[in-house]
C-alpha cells in the first residue's frame, strides 16, 4: 500500500468494531466487525471480497455513516466522521429508484433535494442520462425499463451528485452475466473520467480483480476483519471480459482465491448450521 501511504485517505476506517444485540436472545451480543482498519485512498477503486453474511454491507454503513461503529474511528478526508458521510455516494444491492418518477425524475431527486433549480437539475439529468447510455428514456418509469437500465438510472442517480467518495453495495448482482460486465465496463469509464474514491463490495471475485486497484479479503464472521490484501497491477483501461484472460488476472485470482476459499467454506457451514 505504500503507493497511496503519502496522501490523506479519502476514507479511514480505524480498529473499527461493530457489536449488535442478537436477533433470537437480545441479551446476548453479535460482534459482526472486529478490529477492523480499511483505507481508501482519493482516486483509488477498492474492493472488498468476503463470504456471504460476513459484515461487507456493515462496514459500507459504516463508512457512509448511517452506522456508527462500538469502538473505533471513521475519518473523511482527515476529519472524523459524525453523522451522515456528505462527501460520499452510495449505490445499494436492492434498487433505491422511485416508483412514481420517471428515469430523469429519479436521477434529479438528489439535486432537487439539495435546492438545484429545477430546469438545471434536468439539463444535469439529460446529460447523466446521455451518459449512462439512456438518452431519450428520460420519461419512462422504472416498471418500463430493463433490469439493467434501472442499475444505470441508479449509478447516474449517485454520480449526478459528484460525490467525492462512491461507496457500491453488490450494485450488480442481480444482472445476468453479459449485462453485468457491460455495466462494469460503464462503470469503470465514468470512474476514469473523475477517479473519485470508490469502495465496492462484492462476493464476486472475478469482478473485483478486474475493476479494482486493490482487493482487501475478510475473514468469515462473526468478528470480521481483513485477512488479506492484493494490490492489482494490471493495465489500464480494462474491458472486464479480456483482462480475465490476462496470465496476470489468472495469477492474482488463484493466489487470492487461495486465502479466500477457506473463508468461503466456513460461512457456507455457519449459513447451513443456522438453518
Amino acid at each position: 500500500m505504500s503507493h497511496t501511504s503519502a496522501q490523506v485517505p479519502a476514507l479511514a476506517l480505524e480498529n473499527v468494531t461493530c457489536t449488535f444485540a442478537s436477533r433470537d436472545d437480545h441479551n446476548s451480543r453479535y460482534t459482526a466487525v472486529k478490529d477492523t482498519s480499511l483505507r481508501v485512498a482519493p482516486g483509488e477503486f477498492v474492493s472488498v471480497v468476503g463470504p456471504t453474511g460476513c459484515g461487507k454491507s456493515t462496514l459500507l454503513n459504516v463508512g457512509a455513516g448511517l452506522l456508527a461503529p462500538s469502538s473505533g474511528t471513521v475519518s473523511v478526508f482527515g476529519e472524523e466522521l459524525r453523522g451522515v458521510n456528505r462527501r460520499a455516494g452510495y449505490m445499494f444491492q436492492a434498487e433505491a429508484l422511485m416508483p412514481w418518477r420517471s428515469a430523469l425524475d429519479n436521477v434529479t431527486a438528489g439535486l432537487s433535494f439539495r435546492g438545484v433549480p429545477k430546469d438545471e437539475a434536468r439539463a444535469k439529468g439529460d446529460e447523466w442520462l446521455k451518459r449512462v447510455g439512456l438518452g431519450g428514456f428520460g420519461d419512462r418509469y422504472p416498471h418500463q425499463l430493463s433490469g439493467g437500465m434501472r442499475k444505470r438510472v441508479g449509478m447516474a442517480q449517485t454520480l449526478i451528485l459528484d460525490p467525492d467518495i462512491i461507496l457500491m453495495d453488490e450494485p450488480f448482482s442481480a444482472l445476468d452475466i453479459q449485462t453485468r460486465q457491460l455495466m462494469e465496463n460503464e462503470l469503470l469509464e465514468l470512474w476514469a473520467d473523475k477517479r473519485k474514491a470508490v469502495l465496492f463490495i462484492t462476493h464476486d471475485l472475478d469482478e473485483a480483480i478486474s475493476l479494482s486497484d486493490r482487493v482487501v479479503v475478510l475473514s468469515a464472521g462473526p468478528g470480521t476483519h481483513p485477512i488479506g490484501e492484493f494490490v492489482i497491477d494490471l493495465p489500464r483501461p480494462r474491458d472486464v471480459a479480456e483482462i480475465r484472460t490476462h496470465p496476470r488476472f489468472v495469477e492474482l485470482h488463484a493466489q487470492i482465491w487461495g486465502v479466500l476459499r477457506e473463508e468461503v467454506l466456513k460461512g457456507y457451514k455457519q449459513q447451513l448450521a443456522a438453518v
